[in-house]
């Protein structure tokens, strides 16, 4: 079992700067309508990875990959370069993160094979999956002692947005996604531990399907702009991708920032 450590940011309390911005799509694929946006060499990660500077793979939520796949997938990016992984719906999904920990294992021993290109592992939660501290707080500890860094939790059950539940993740280090379109107010609202904000931009009102407007992207830029003493990164990630929009509007961001 591979232990992954969280990355080193410089630590200044006192010093309000502007946070590392990673802004990419779900996947990598590359709509025809903006190939001509990137290089037409290497694989479509390659050609994506030139201009953006972090993806979020969803595959793993459905399969596992290879050792072998993970390390390849590293060797083809800059150096800059870093993958949020979103963990399999056998742990978050059928056993709602109770007794688990063997696939843990196994999704780890794979994901921690993108070593320093692994950003971020991704959990998100069913829309019926409540918060119940007993079944939670044991399987982010367990988490925890065998994976250090960075992790984004997206619940979409209205009891996850409380103090108790709030508290649970920052005593753990777990940041709480801001999702588009939010469930209740404050799910469009980073929480948990703000060391890293992350967002999930799905598509609004048409989940996977609408695309943002420029005046809708302008207002998230000043959000992803916001100086903070306490988050070293924001990721904003497109995840409306049925028609392609994530691609064109991820681009218009990072146009932008």
């Amino acid at each position: 079992m591979m232990v992954h450590t969280r990355p080193s940011f410089p630590s200044d309390d006192s010093a309000s700067r502007a946070p590392l911005l990673r802004i990419g799509c779900a996947g990598w694929s590359i709509p025809a309508s903006y190939a001509p946006r990137f290089d037409s060499e290497g694989t479509h990660l390659q050609r994506y990875a030139r201009v953006f500077n972090a993806v979020e793979i969803n595959s793993s939520f459905y399969r596992p990959h290879r050792a072998t796949t993970y390390q390849r997938w590293a060797a083809s990016v800059p150096t800059h370069f870093r993958f949020s992984v979103k963990m399999p719906k056998a742990i978050s999904h059928e056993k709602r993160l109770q007794g688990c920990d063997s696939d843990l294992i196994e999704f780890l021993d794979q994901a921690c094979c993108l070593r320093d290109k692994l950003g971020c592992l991704l959990l998100q939660l069913p829309p019926s999956f409540m918060f119940d501290q007993a079944v939670v707080a044991p399987f982010m500890h367990q988490l925890r002692r065998l994976h250090s860094g960075p992790v984004a939790c997206e619940p979409r059950h209205a009891s996850w947005f409380s103090a108790s539940s709030s508290r649970v993740l920052r005593d753990h280090g777990i940041s709480r996604v801001a999702a588009d379109p939010a469930r209740c107010t404050d799910a469009a609202l980073p929480g948990g531990d703000r060391s890293i904000e992350y967002t999930r931009l799905h598509g609004s009102p048409n989940v996977y399907y609408d695309t943002y407007s420029l005046a809708s992207l302008a207002r998230i830029r000043e959000e992803l702009e916001r100086f903070s003493t306490e988050t070293q990164e924001r990721w904003c990630m497109f995840d409306n991708t049925a028609l392609g929009h994530a691609t064109g509007n991820a681009l218009t961001m990072i146009n932008h920032v």
